[in-house]
């Protein structure tokens, strides 16, 4: 694979991600059933144009695996985030868009074998700096560095 396929490979997977994080936000915030949820993002955000704005190509399969897989394995995932959490924490105080950042980026832990622990890591600081400001991006490397050591070895 050239650099310059590797870089777009890249960004269509990081916008993937964005795009995951705010599929999961959305889901949990109406209720909308898998199906639905993702022909909406197909057809209309997924490298669409919205309001003058470009979204980035995302890598269509990799965004379903991340909705998909995160929504099927919800309850281990929020078992793994809750174990990682300090004591006077716990997951029903997390920012509801926080929340889906850490579930996305334990999702790829469990999951994705294919992503290196540092990529994944990297990339879910990424969307919450998109999101949150610097301590929340840190709060984000911290768990999911927390959550890699108990589920990757």
């Amino acid at each position: 694979m050239s650099n310059e396929n590797q870089l777009s490979r890249a960004q269509s997977r990081s916008a993937a991600r964005l795009a995951a994080v705010q599929a999961l936000y959305q889901k949990d915030m109406e209720d909308i059933g898998i199906s639905r949820l993702l022909i909406e993002f197909h057809e209309h955000r997924l490298g669409a144009e919205i309001e003058d704005n470009q979204y980035a190509k995302a890598d269509r399969h990799f965004f379903d695996d991340i909705v998909m897989g995160t929504d099927k394995r919800r309850a281990e995932i929020d078992a793994l985030i809750e174990d990682n959490l300090g004591e006077k924490w716990s997951i029903k105080r997390l920012d509801k868009t926080m929340l889906q950042i850490l579930r996305a980026g334990c999702f790829e832990l469990l999951a994705r074998a294919d992503v290196s622990t540092a990529t994944i890591i990297n990339e879910y600081v990424d969307v919450a700096h998109a999101f949150f400001d610097e301590a929340e991006a840190k709060f984000t490397n911290g768990l999911l560095d927390a959550a890699a050591k108990k589920v990757r070895v």
